[in-house]
């Protein structure tokens, strides 16, 4: 692969710089001045602001470069990694956005505690915090790579400048502002990938001349990616959308169930072309440069971009790292200040602000111990969506089969999921079986058992009466 000059990549350094100092500005502007604007911006962010962030947030940097690689390697049938999240959005949109905001609950935990109680909702908590850091330390590796690419510094430098810009923007500006600055990265990073597909586009004369010379199962509903890993991308994704915290958090934001289910409706609705777009980036790197190394199927590009359309495209990938970032790290504090601060402690809601503010830090730094020490830790990183998706399965049986939905069961099924897939993964799947569907399965099942020997026929209890009650 080609690289810039010296001069060059001067000017694209500047231009980030520049990106993060206005970004930095508009934070400030829109900072949260409590603890309702930090945790959901006051819930009266419209329904198109938080449709872009729930799509952006959801299709990070990873997924950006990512579904390019893979479509270099096994063809258009990548893009269902992202086409999924537009299902699963539309379904979400459907089924639960509005559910779980009739609850008035800002965390998935607090919802789910109403369909089965206190147990309950702190064991999804913890399970989530786990998964969440787990996300953002993949966040920070995947990150400082490409932005260690970008600047040509070291991965080290390229992470503390992660760490030191999203975690100003979220625990100085809270939900109100990286909700409002979404629209800001989120508008760049359709910009850059529609750039470098016209780039792509040119260089190989049209898409037809791609479809002619490459092998046909480049162009498949299947590809090399095969059905049962496209369906586990339905599961996975799926279920890490309908009970993932910033989604939940996100959907809280907006003024009555109705924007909420519209916000989901315009996150699928984002996430089809950019899906599209990606698959075809990678084919047509196929093509064009088939003994390339498949990570650079999307970067590639940028070295045939005149180099402020280059710079543009860089900025668009950092402005994903941060905000990726942002919205994780806000989750997790979320879940750790409301189920386990709040109740403890009954504070006041000046000392409530000044505790998350105070955390957010922690939470933003925490993951450069991983980066720096132990980043084979990388690896189990995907294994987050399965715990999600087990979570999913005891809010779905929650919400939509209360007859099931008790709290024994569902503490025992998630303990199990957990347990159970972790095994399944680190031996390597066996027998071919994606541990996506250990997580699916163990949950339903144990809840299934306990209503048939009736383990447990309390019903379930009310979060009003177990929790502090959500923000105003």
């Amino acid at each position: 692969m080609g690289t810039f000059g010296s001069m060059d990549t001067a000017i694209i350094i500047g231009l980030i710089a520049v990106y993060i100092i206005f970004t930095s500005w508009l934070t400030i502007k829109l900072r949260s001045k409590t603890s309702s604007e930090f945790m959901t911006g006051g819930r009266t962010t419209p329904a198109f602001v938080i449709g872009v962030l729930l799509m952006s947030e959801f299709i990070g940097a990873k997924s950006t470069v990512g579904v390019s690689q893979t479509a270099f390697e096994s063809g258009m049938a990548a893009t269902w990694a992202v086409l999924s999240a537009a299902v699963g959005f539309f379904l979400f949109g459907k089924f639960m956005a509005g559910r779980l905001h009739a609850t008035g609950q800002i965390t998935i935990s607090g919802a789910i505690a109403q369909r089965y109680g206190r147990s309950t909702q702190l064991i999804v908590s913890l399970i989530m915090i786990y998964a969440l850091l787990l996300v953002n330390v993949g966040n920070y590796v995947s990150g400082a790579a490409a932005v260690a690419t970008i600047t040509k510094t070291s991965l080290p430098v390229a992470a503390l400048i992660i760490a030191i810009v999203s975690t100003f923007y979220f625990a100085f500006g809270g939900m109100k502002s990286v909700a409002y600055v979404s629209l800001l990265h989120t508008g760049l990073k359709y910009i850059g990938v529609f750039a470098l597909l016209g780039t792509a586009l040119y260089m190989s004369k049209g898409f037809g001349p791609v479809m002619d010379a490459l092998p046909n199962f480049y162009f498949t509903p299947a590809g090399k990616v095969g059905w049962s890993s496209i369906i586990a991308f339905f599961i996975g994704n799926i279920g890490a959308i309908f009970t993932t915290q910033f989604i939940m958090q996100a959907i809280s934001a907006t003024k009555d169930a109705r924007a909420a289910r519209n916000s989901a409706y315009i996150a699928a609705g984002l996430c089809i072309p950019i899906s599209i777009a990606l698959g075809m980036i990678g084919v047509i790197a196929k093509f064009l440069f088939p003994e390339m190394k498949s990570l650079f199927a999307l970067p590639i590009f940028m070295q045939h971009m005149n180099v402020f359309m280059a710079a543009m495209v860089a900025i668009s990938l950092v402005a994903s790292i941060f905000l990726g970032v942002s919205t994780v790290a806000l989750a997790i504090a979320s879940l750790i200040v409301k189920d386990f601060y709040v109740p403890m402690f009954k504070p006041t809601q000046e000392q409530e602000f000044k505790v998350t503010r105070y955390l957010s830090l922690a939470i933003g730094f925490f993951p450069l111990i991983f980066v720096f020490f132990a980043p084979g830790l990388l690896k189990l990183s995907f294994f987050t969506r399965a715990l999600r998706l087990s979570i999913a399965v005891i809010a779905m049986i929650g919400f939509f089969l209360p007859f099931f939905s008790g709290n024994r069961g569902a503490i025992i099924g998630l303990l199990g999921s957990v347990v159970g897939t972790t095994v399944w993964y680190l031996l390597d799947n066996p027998y071919g079986i994606d541990n996506m569907y250990i997580a699916l399965a163990i949950p339903a099942v144990v809840v299934f058992i306990e209503k048939l020997f009736h383990w447990n026929d309390r019903p379930p209890v009310s979060t009003e009466k177990v929790s502090a009650p959500a923000q105003p």
